[in-house]
């Protein structure tokens, strides 16, 4: 790999390992083993597996390790563990981190499932976490202790769309000794640079925008070498979140266009929620790319220039308002997944953050109104005539 290759060229070729075939397009290793020439090298590879060395699937495989290579070099990582799902990667590296009395700061706008292992299951066993309002530093420098091991949140929260400034909480973090977690899934490898800002530790749901056309599941866990290849892959080998080859090779196809895809989805959703603000059926529309969002500033800084691929809106009226709003819309589809080609809309308080408390929701700012919508790459123009007519629709 050439270190002056831009992220669109390594996410092309970069990790590329060929056969003696030569094949064009990566080939897909569908073994869950290998085979050892003598006892000896066999024997060898148990104590010290070289970097094109594998002995069995669960460990590594030649193709999940081209997707690893290829994605560490778009975010700028030294190394990267792929898993099965994004949960797998974020309960992987939390848990690979983490014994019973450590004490874990976390922002408390997260995905559903993330609030589930942080709450239940590291408390379960013996982890302390206080949560703290992501945007507001002063909460996250009362709350980071000197035995504070971790700090988790959402670079741009699901689905509200609150942006934590990485790089001050991160020097904040560090100079307690405490590591940085980040769930960097709206941003993207696209507009983010993660790393660079101070996380040591970057989670992606490759399910999302790096696969992005509804086809697997898949995570990635992103970071130095010691820490992938220390803790993370000795907890992740030895629990069994392992990504299928299968997987590895579709997330290589979908890293490819994935720089085309992104950019398309910011610009359809820059497009759409300047069309829509100020529309008499929402009470708010929430973008990182607007000026009236409460951290526009910040999240221009540290995204690159961009709002991202999601946009949030506040129907008034309710959840029925919303729901004929969902029902009226003929391009956008209704589902829970995002990061996707299509457009897709979803209704968090019944779907992806149901089981939250009404408490919860109303402290995390889901209202029976809101709706997530995550921005395909139709054309602009139909998406926009789309969620226009289902407004006047929710009237």
């Amino acid at each position: 790999m050439s270190d002056n290759w831009k992220s669109r060229t390594k996410a092309v070729h970069g990790g590329t390992r060929r056969s003696q075939y030569g094949e064009m397009s990566e080939a897909i290793f569908l073994t869950q083993g290998f085979v050892y020439e003598t006892a000896e090298a066999a024997e060898a590879r148990f104590i010290e597996a070289g970097e094109d060395e594998f002995i069995y699937a669960r460990y590594g495989n030649p193709t999940v390790r081209m997707f690893e290579d290829r994605i560490a070099q778009i975010e700028g990582a030294e190394d990267a563990f792929a898993c099965a799902s994004g949960m797998a990667a974020v309960s992987g590296a939390l848990t690979a981190l983490l014994k019973a009395g450590d004490h874990v700061v976390s922002a408390r706008a997260l995905f559903g499932s993330c609030i589930y292992v942080l709450e239940e299951v590291l408390g379960r066993y013996g982890v302390e976490v206080t949560f703290v309002d992501g945007t507001d530093l002063d909460q996250w420098r009362a709350a980071i202790r000197p035995d504070t091991k971790l700090v988790f949140f959402e670079t741009v929260s699901n689905p509200t769309l609150e942006v934590t400034d990485l790089k001050a909480v991160a020097d904040l973090a560090h100079a307690a000794g405490a590591l940085v977690v980040v769930d960097n899934v709206f941003a993207t490898p696209v507009f983010s640079e993660a790393v660079a800002q101070g996380a040591d530790l970057v989670v992606y749901s490759a399910t999302k925008h790096i696969d992005g056309q509804g086809r697997t599941l898949g995570g990635v866990i992103l970071g130095s070498k010691e820490l992938i290849r220390g803790k993370i892959e000795t907890y992740m080998k030895h629990t069994g979140a392992a990504m299928s080859p299968f997987t590895a090779w579709v997330l290589l196809k979908g890293l490819e266009t994935l720089d085309l895809r992104v950019r398309a989805q910011a610009a359809n959703a820059a497009a759409v929620a300047a069309a829509i603000e100020g529309h008499p059926a929402l009470g708010r529309v929430l973008y990182p790319g607007l000026e009236s969002h409460p951290q526009h500033d910040l999240a221009m800084a540290q995204m690159g220039g961009s709002g991202g691929t999601m946009v949030a809106i506040d129907v008034k009226g309710g959840k029925e308002a919303a729901f004929r709003f969902l029902n009226a819309l003929q391009v956008a589809l209704i589902s829970n997944n995002l990061g996707d080609a299509k457009t897709i809309v979803t209704h968090p308080a019944t779907t992806t953050h149901q089981r939250l408390s009404d408490e919860q929701k109303a402290t995390l700012g889901i209202t029976p109104g809101l709706i997530r919508i995550s921005l395909g790459i139709e054309d602009g123009a139909d998406l926009t005539a789309d969620i226009l007519q289902a407004l006047d629709a929710a009237l």
